[in-house]
């Protein structure tokens, strides 16, 4: 199947310049990661021997790398980056919107369905947060979804996924243990990329997606139509759905959980439960869990989510996530990981 031409945006030359610099922003730092990681390896001579209160430890490592430069400016590009690669995905967007008219209109018409719901409470954990440091949070542009979907993720962060940005989706969705399944729920599907790898991975099943974002959303239901994909797609909290008991045989989702607290993630996998009938298959995935990391790994990944905006990672990384599956019920719970980190397990 060919790659539907909105898809695959040809940017103008600006905002194509724009969109390379951040692209190229992670090889120029490089060297400057080394120089952190020698002053580094000098001065933390036993990385268990770090604070084992988290803050402890991230005021800690500033003071022992204060006078070092490159570490200075390392936090100095991450918060450039950080605040600047939204704006300018949606500077670059904007330059080519209208010549995508025709093909987001063709998009709309096709085989998939999509319910919004302008009535929804959003919960506290998700509304007004500017994830990802993204300027107005999921909802900030008309085609928020489009911008992330097709120019941030496919075009920035994909440049350095080997495979290119569906491998390792596709990878976690063929770890189901069935060969096919008829319904699946995609939890948190946000632009549809992992529901792609479903759709790839299952072309019989009929799939099901839920999100918070209307935008995010819009995006994947234009995807499934313009691959001609019978989506259903609806607005609403993956952890308080309003389909019926047992409705499918396999509810899943990628890389999702960090984006929700611990008290959320628990009624998710609760919400899963309910929703499988019996025999059915969970397979969830997420960030690296905090307790297969040595302190000095922890301290870069919580210091790279405050860099990232990602404001429940931390509590979210923390979790024992097999237990709180089986406290959800299920049986034959298993991980794997370290990245990314996948539990599965079964209602019986």
């Amino acid at each position: 199947m060919s790659t539907p031409a909105f898809q695959n945006p040809q940017l103008r030359q600006r905002g194509r310049a724009s969109v390379d610099f951040l692209a190229q922003m992670a090889i120029a730092s490089r060297p400057i990661g080394a120089e952190v990681d020698e002053a580094i390896a000098e001065r933390v001579s036993d990385p268990q021997a770090l604070p084992e209160d988290l803050d402890e430890r991230l005021a800690h490592m500033e003071a022992q790398l204060a006078d070092v430069p490159g570490y200075t400016v390392q936090k100095l590009m991450g918060d450039w980056h950080g605040r600047m690669h939204g704006r300018l995905s949606a500077q670059a967007f904007e330059e080519i919107e209208d010549d995508l008219a025709e093909a987001f209109a063709a998009a709309e018409k096709g085989p998939a369905s999509l319910t919004l719901n302008p009535e929804l409470d959003p919960p506290a954990y998700w509304d007004g947060v500017h994830f990802h440091r993204t300027t107005g949070g999921w909802e900030g542009h008309p085609h928020m979804g489009y911008i992330h979907g097709e120019i941030i993720h496919k075009k920035i962060v994909g440049r350095f996924f080997p495979g290119g940005i569906f491998q390792q989706r596709r990878d976690v969705a063929a770890m189901a243990p069935r060969e096919d399944y008829a319904r699946i729920l995609d939890m948190g599907c946000s632009s549809g990329h992992y529901t792609t790898a479903l759709a790839e991975t299952y072309p019989s099943a009929q799939i099901y997606g839920v999100d918070l974002s209307a935008r995010m959303l819009e995006h994947a239901w234009r995807t499934a139509n313009a691959n001609g994909w019978n989506w259903i797609l609806s607005q609403q909290a993956a952890e308080a759905t309003n389909f019926e008991d047992g409705a499918f045989n396999l509810v899943t989702s990628y890389i999702i959980l960090h984006e929700m607290p611990a008290e959320a993630i628990t009624r998710l996998f609760a919400e899963a439960y309910r929703l499988l009938e019996p025999g059915g298959d969970m397979l969830m995935s997420d960030v690296t869990r905090y307790a297969d990391l040595d302190k000095l790994a922890v301290w870069k990944a919580d210091r790279g989510a405050m860099f990232g905006g990602e404001p429940h990672w931390r509590e979210s990384a923390s979790l024992d996530l097999a237990q709180i599956a089986r406290d959800a019920g299920f049986v034959d719970v298993a991980t794997s990981g370290p990245y990314p980190y996948v539990i599965q397990g079964r209602k019986e």
